[in-house]
């Protein structure tokens, strides 16, 4: 089943039902009217909700429209937890390798995680609004999952159970912000400005073989200004799946229905700087910092930029026909004048 949110009806959107080709879509009011309402109720709204996601599949929906993302918030245009994670170490590794560090044993057995900022998502097509080029403006294509309620000291097994939806992320970072930050001891704030997820969000079900042992293993496509960046797949080199992020988020307390878990940037081992790019045969980055992360380790310095006002970046992911699982995300950074 695909779920999305539609700009109407308050801050929290209208739910509709996509059909399964992203072409159409019914809202259902009848039966939940935001996504988080059905979540909030979720086995007694499914049933309901895969009978219109079956009947837009069939071509026998009564009110259905055509679909625009457009037109759509995030799934979630408001969360109550937004927990992104890091789960491919070779992503972490790359960081510390680049300064000179090296990685702690335990960061293959305990993992990464920060709490963002959830009160306000950007929509897929929204632009990434920022005051200054200077900040280090970069994008991380992840994947991220929600969840049903989720006991205090939930087991591996409870945690995949209570996997509701998954999604594509754009967490949006300002790199050149982040080591002043990290020096605190305090975590992420200004550095972290607000995410956007796909269009679509989709229940695990509909991945087919594709979700095993809760990752989810296809590509992950991003593009910048119209170039391929990156394809890594998703399921490979992930060290923590999504189950056990879950299961150390609720070491200590219980998750509410509606929270989200995010991957971590994507990332698989490659054979370095010049046989990794897309161009030279790898599969690419899901960010700029690992590029020039890549940059560093091999050349001494690192020399590809950030993004700069105008810059383009979409990120999708497709099935084994080619076909797009949960629309794109498609974002322009633009100049915000905090004094207009």
């Amino acid at each position: 089943m695909k779920l999305a949110t539609l700009k109407q009806g308050g801050r929290d959107g209208t739910l509709v039902v996509v059909s399964r080709d992203l072409t159409r879509c019914q809202t259902v009011e009848g039966i939940a009217r935001t996504l988080q309402s059905a979540l909030d109720d979720w086995d007694a709204v499914r049933p309901g909700l895969e009978a219109v996601y079956e009947a837009l599949n069939h071509g026998a929906a009564r009110h259905a429209i055509a679909f625009d993302p457009r037109q759509c918030h995030s799934p979630l245009p408001r969360a109550y937890q937004w927990v992104d994670g890091s789960a491919y170490i070779n992503h972490v590794e790359l960081v510390r390798k680049a300064r000179g560090a090296e990685l702690p044993p335990e960061f293959h057995v305990d993992p990464l995680m920060y709490q963002g900022g959830s009160d306000s998502f950007l929509g897929p097509c929204d632009p990434v609004l920022a005051c200054d080029e200077a900040w280090g403006i970069d994008f991380e294509a992840e994947v991220a999952v929600v969840t049903g309620d989720v006991p205090l000291g939930a087991t591996l097994e409870q945690c995949t159970q209570q996997i509701r939806l998954l999604m594509l992320v754009n967490d949006v970072s300002l790199r050149d912000l982040i080591p002043a930050e990290l020096a605190k001891g305090f975590g992420f704030v200004q550095s972290k400005p607000a995410s956007a997820f796909s269009p679509v969000a989709v229940t695990p079900g509909e991945l087919g073989a594709a979700w095993k042992d809760t990752k989810l293993h296809l590509s992950l496509e991003v593009e910048l200004n119209g170039k391929p960046f990156g394809k890594p797949n998703a399921g490979e080199d992930m060290t923590f799946n999504f189950a056990r992020l879950v299961a150390h988020l609720a070491k200590t307390r219980e998750l509410e229905a509606g929270s989200v878990i995010g991957s971590g940037t994507v990332s698989n081992k490659q054979g370095g700087l010049f046989g990794s790019s897309v161009a030279n045969g790898g599969v690419g980055y899901c960010c700029i910092a690992e590029l020039r992360m890549y940059e560093t380790i091999e050349e001494g310095k690192a020399k590809t930029p950030y993004m700069r006002f105008g810059d383009r970046v979409r990120i999708e992911m497709r099935d084994g026909d080619g076909s797009s699982i949960f629309g794109a995300i498609d974002q322009v950074i633009q100049r915000h004048d905090p004094k207009a």
